[in-house]
């Protein structure tokens, strides 16, 4: 086991006084959010208190990581064209997804376990959401019920995150659950058709039990299980599927892992209020592109027909200006949240979206916007391909 692991439940308990999780998260006192100057720096400390198989499975992406490492550098393709005398006395982050009110374009992306890095789980991260009012999108694999984070989240904005099931009862009973729940949004992920192959959970053996998802307690556990759960797997999600699944709540239909223009009018086509390009964190299928790399061609193809959402890579606000000029409507980031949260808890939450408003504000003052909706395509210009 790594040092400097140590586990928030004393080894000597008896099995019936463990935990649902197999791997208990970190007991060490909150790191010093003081000296924390950007997101990334979450990430050594989140390493040393992990325990092992919970970072392999955080940190890990498909088969050689090159879609993983893209997410990252593709960001350092794109320089700004900044204008200058622009009015930037009062800079406004605020804006609507899908007509909700929220205080920046930045989100929560939907992450698996939150339990594995803080005993509270998706309690902490939607507190500290709600707090900031910035949209949380809950995972249908978390670690506490969709109607728990609801109550955590309070008034804030949420979406939930469907994965669709074999049993189609239990899609729709989700689904149901989220809308009685004040879910503004059902965001059905469409590119997990099976599982990437991830050399890093294999080798972790990684498997918390079944009883640590609270939206399935008793049906799945990741790896194979999870497989087995998911409806896409043997009986097939397809656009035809969209349908039914539109017609279980009166919510807009969000399709995440959108990468091609031509899937993008597809979405739109059958009813989708917003398309979120996604590689899935580069946790799929290795050699698939970075995000921001299709952002314009999507956005293109959707000609405003509905909102454009983009995860993958997001680490500063440089990066999130840069996805709003090229025509998204706001990002979305989930492992420096889930570093944070290991690191810090609920504070830490709020420190990484404290930083990510201020990285923001003073990138999109510099470019030369007052508000989001300013920001233009003339604003950035792309150095390289970097093929």
């Amino acid at each position: 086991m790594r040092e400097g692991y140590r586990a928030a439940y004393p080894a000597g308990m008896r099995d019936d006084e463990r935990p649902d999780i197999a791997y208990p998260p970190p007991s060490e006192p909150p790191i010093d959010l003081a000296r924390i100057a950007s997101v990334a720096e979450f990430e050594p400390p989140a390493r040393e208190r992990l325990h092992p198989a919970a970072w392999a499975y955080y940190e890990g992406g498909a088969w050689d990581g090159l879609t993983l490492r893209d997410n990252l550098e593709a960001w350092h393709r794109y320089r700004f064209r900044p204008r200058v005398l622009v009015d930037t006395t009062e800079i406004d982050l605020s804006t609507t997804l899908l007509g909700a009110p929220v205080s920046m374009p930045i989100g929560i992306a939907p992450a698996a376990l939150h339990g594995l890095a803080h005993a509270d789980g998706e309690l902490a991260t939607a507190r500290a959401a709600a707090a900031d009012d910035v949209l949380l999108c809950a995972s249908t694999v978390a670690s506490r019920p969709i109607e728990a984070i609801a109550s955590a989240s309070g008034n804030g904005p949420r979406w939930f995150q469907l994965y669709a099931q074999r049993d189609r009862s239990i899609s729709r009973d989700f689904v149901q659950r989220a809308e009685a729940s004040g879910y503004r949004a059902i965001v059905l992920t469409v590119d997990l058709p099976v599982l990437g192959y991830r050399d890093d959970t294999i080798r972790a053996a990684f498997d918390p039990g079944a009883r640590a998802y609270g939206n399935v307690v008793g049906r799945a556990a990741v790896g194979g299980a999870l497989d087995d759960l998911l409806d896409m797997r043997s009986v097939g999600l397809t656009w035809d599927t969209l349908a039914e699944i539109r017609s279980w709540s009166s919510l807009p239909l969000v399709l995440k892992g959108i990468l091609t223009p031509e899937d993008a009018r597809l979405a739109v086509e059958h009813g989708a209020a917003g398309v979120w390009v996604s590689n899935h964190g580069g946790r799929q299928l290795d050699r698939s592109p970075a995000a921001i790399d299709v952002l314009e061609a999507i956005v293109d193809a959707v000609d405003g027909r509905a909102e454009v959402y983009l995860d993958g890579g997001v680490r500063r606000g440089t990066d999130v200006i840069t996805a709003l000029a090229l025509g998204a409507r706001a990002v979305f980031t989930a492992r420096p949240f889930l570093y944070a949260l290991a690191a810090a808890g609920e504070p830490g939450i709020a420190k990484a979206l404290a930083i990510l408003r201020e990285e923001t504000a003073r990138a999109i003052a510099l470019v030369g916007a007052a508000r989001v909706g300013d920001l233009r395509r003339e604003h950035v210009s792309v150095v390289s391909s970097g093929r």
